[in-house]
Order: structure tokens, then C-alpha cells, then sequence
């Protein structure tokens, strides 16, 4: 006979074995769900079509037309259900998936990023966002007073004032050389930082796409000159991880640090963190927990808590890009660009504020109407049109920061510029 404690045992058995069940259901059966969802370009008369299928993906507010991706990215329908997923997995055995029941799907998502990237999945580590990343690798430093490190004035304030606080309070001087506005070439702007190198150069902290209009820094060649030097190179990529075609080893930069809920279309508070594997001794973690001895890049993200459902999200977002494949969305990234710099060329009423450079901006554009004042041009923007986008006035750039992802299309430019025209009169 059957013991109370023996049906026990044999009940949650069976309970472990079908939340086992179950809980590999997710990761893998949501995610090909996410790919097969997608619409396939074959299916499509022509390129613009395929586009506007792409965007039904993605769910914004009735009568909402959003150019702020670059302030914060919308995640696809399959994304989101494969999170959810994830979250009502988690939910039904917290300790199970919190600590250990998905560490091999976690490791599933650290290659899926370093893929994307061209690196090894030893030089990715799995973070919250840019800051923290920044963070990480400005207090990891032993720099003395008059040490110096590079920064230009274009930098984010989540890239700069990390190393004011750890660094500058110890005497650490933080050089801030002026960038050209609209450069004609990338050559002019690595002048810039050849300039204002010295011996006592330690680190250059540069971002891969400024935050204020746009404009791509040469990083590959800033890090070339700098490592000639003996100079690291630290990048803050929230502009750029996504964006467009982005291979970290060629880039040569010795740290990245990016959120993946720009441009990456993941979850919020997701964000991936680049040491090259030659360079990855040198930081320390920003925290300490369990696991803050391992040897690998895994020691900086000891967080014993945190939200994995997100982290496992990330993974489908890689997914959703990989379907619709990263060179189609850096394609399409540089199409966009051209198509407003079309609609507004030769308008007087507007003036583009961001280089025309294919070298040297994207799909973030700054566009002034001309007499207004930025704010109140955003302003009616959205009260009168439906359209979202973020003002721009450091540096003289009175402008809207268009920002264009993959969910935008012709007809939505069209849209901005006819709207535009409206304002400016």
C-alpha cells in the first residue's frame, strides 16, 4: 500500500516532469512560432509591400506615427508573446527557472548576440542596458590623477558621466575635444581625436552613433590609431547595435556596450555587453554575487535575481532579425535615410543638420523647419499629426531627430514630410 508520503513523491514527480515539458515549450516552439509568423519576401509583389507586411508586426496607439526609436524601440508581436511565455513559465516554478532551469538557454541567447556581432559567445556578456555597461567599464580602472581620457562633446550623458564619477573625482582628466557637426568625411573626424592625444592618453570613450543627430563615428579607425598608441577604446553602441551591419572584431574596438531595447527590437532592460577577449581581464564587475570568481565573462553579470524571461526574449528578437535578415534591415536602414533626404533636399523651409554621408549617419536624421522653434515643432507634431519624435537643441541643432526603423515605411515618410510642410507654412 501506498504510503500519504510516497503519492506525494510520485505527484510531484509527475509535476516536475510536465512543468519540464512544458517549460521547453516556450523557448523552442515560441521562437519557430515567431520565424514562421513572419512574412516572406517571395510572397510579395514588391519590395514596399513586403515592408508594410513587416510593420503589422509591431503595434503601436491608433493614429500613432512613431519616429523615436532611437529614444526607445518597440518590440514585434512574436517577441512579446515569446516573453510572455517565458514570464507565465517562470511564474509557475520560480526557483526552478530563476537559478539553473534555463542556464542553457541563456548561453542559447549569449551565441545567437555574439553571432550577430562576429564574435565569440566568451566575449558577450548579457546585462541591463548601455549605462550599466559604462558603468562596468569605467570604474574598472586604477588611473591616476592626470591620466587622461578622451571624450567628445557629443558623447551621451549615460557614456560620460560614468567616467566623471569614477575617474575625474580621483583627478583623472577628461578631455573633451569638439566634433565637426555635419563632416564631410570620416577623416575629419578622426583628426579630431588624433588631436587631442597626448602621453598621458589612457582611453577613448567614443559613442558609435551620437545621440544628438545621428552622425556615425569611425571607430574602426579610431581604434586602429589609438591601439598604435596603446590607447583602449570603449564604445557606447546604443545607437548602433541593430541599426545596421555591425561586426565587432572588424570594428576593433576593445568594448561595447549596448541596449538591445533600441534597435535590437528585445525586451526592455536587456542590454549586451562586448570585451574583446584579449582586454576582458582588465574589468571588474559593477556588482558582486555569486559566481563573481568565474574566470570567463560570466563574472560580470552576477546578478543571483533578475528578470530571465527578458533575457530569453532577447533571443527571439535575434531570431525575428535573423529571419528578416540583418543585411535586408541594414538595406532597408540606409533606403529610409535616402528617401526623407529626398522628400526634403533643395526645400527651403528645412535644413537636414546630419551628414549625407552614407559613412557617416543612418537612420537617425535631424531635420530643422526653418523659423520654428524645435519644441513647439514637435509639440504640434504630435498634437495635430499623430507623429512622435524627439526635439534636438544642443549645438545649435534646433531639430527633430527622426528616427527610422524597420516598421516605417515610405508611406509613413511621406506622411511626416506632407505634415511638415503643414507647419512650416
Amino acid at each position: 500500500m501506498k504510503t500519504q508520503s510516497t503519492n506525494r513523491r510520485s505527484f510531484i514527480r509527475s509535476s516536475l516532469l510536465g512543468v519540464a515539458g512544458a517549460t521547453s515549450l516556450p523557448f523552442f516552439s515560441i521562437a519557430k512560432e515567431a520565424v514562421n509568423a513572419l512574412p516572406s519576401v517571395s510572397a510579395f509583389a514588391d519590395d514596399e509591400s513586403y515592408w508594410e507586411a513587416i510593420k503589422k508586426q509591431f503595434q503601436f496607439d491608433e493614429g500613432l506615427t512613431y519616429l523615436n526609436h532611437a529614444s526607445l524601440g518597440s518590440s514585434p508581436h512574436t517577441v512579446r508573446k515569446a516573453t510572455q511565455a517565458y514570464m507565465e513559465t517562470l511564474e509557475k516554478f520560480p526557483s526552478k527557472y530563476m537559478w539553473g532551469g534555463w542556464e542553457e538557454e541563456k548561453e542559447m541567447v549569449r551565441s545567437k548576440v555574439a553571432e550577430l556581432f562576429s564574435v565569440s559567445p566568451e566575449e558577450i556578456a548579457l546585462n541591463h542596458n548601455t549605462s550599466e555597461g559604462m558603468n562596468l567599464i569605467a570604474r574598472s580602472f586604477d588611473l591616476q590623477p592626470g591620466d587622461e581620457i578622451i571624450l567628445a562633446n557629443h558623447e551621451h550623458a549615460s557614456g560620460s558621466i560614468p567616467w566623471e564619477f569614477w575617474q575625474e573625482t580621483k583627478g583623472v582628466k577628461i578631455v573633451r575635444p569638439e566634433l565637426p557637426l555635419i563632416p564631410e568625411s570620416k577623416d575629419e573626424v578622426v583628426a579630431v581625436y588624433q588631436q587631442a592625444i597626448t602621453s598621458r592618453t589612457k582611453i577613448i570613450s567614443i559613442c558609435h552613433v551620437v545621440n544628438t543627430n545621428g552622425m556615425i563615428l569611425p571607430v574602426k579607425e579610431v581604434s586602429e590609431m589609438a591601439h598604435e598608441k596603446g590607447i583602449l577604446v570603449a564604445v557606447d553602441g546604443a545607437q548602433g547595435a541593430g541599426m545596421f551591419k555591425t561586426n565587432l572584431a572588424d570594428l576593433g574596438c576593445d568594448f561595447y556596450s549596448a541596449s538591445a531595447h533600441k534597435w535590437l527590437f528585445a525586451p526592455k532592460e536587456v542590454g549586451v555587453l562586448y570585451a574583446s577577449k584579449s582586454k576582458q581581464h582588465l574589468l571588474k564587475p559593477l556588482m558582486v554575487a555569486r559566481g563573481h570568481k568565474n574566470e570567463t565573462i560570466r563574472r560580470l553579470e552576477t546578478y543571483n535575481t533578475r528578470s530571465l524571461p527578458e533575457v530569453l526574449g532577447l533571443g527571439s528578437a535575434i531570431d525575428f532579425i535573423n529571419e528578416v535578415t540583418m543585411e535586408r534591415i541594414h538595406n532597408r536602414t540606409y533606403e529610409l535615410k535616402s528617401y526623407l533626404r529626398e522628400k526634403l533636399e533643395g526645400n527651403d523651409k528645412f535644413r537636414l543638420k546630419a551628414p549625407a554621408n552614407d559613412d557617416l549617419s543612418a537612420a537617425i536624421q535631424s531635420v530643422e523647419v526653418v523659423g520654428k522653434k524645435v519644441g513647439e515643432v514637435k509639440q504640434q507634431l504630435y498634437e495635430e499629426f499623430g507623429i512622435d519624435c524627439r526635439p534636438m537643441s544642443k549645438f545649435g541643432l534646433n531639430g527633430l531627430r527622426i528616427s527610422m526603423s524597420i516598421y516605417i515605411t515610405k508611406s509613413d515618410i511621406d506622411y511626416l514630410v506632407s505634415s511638415l510642410e503643414s507647419i512650416a507654412g
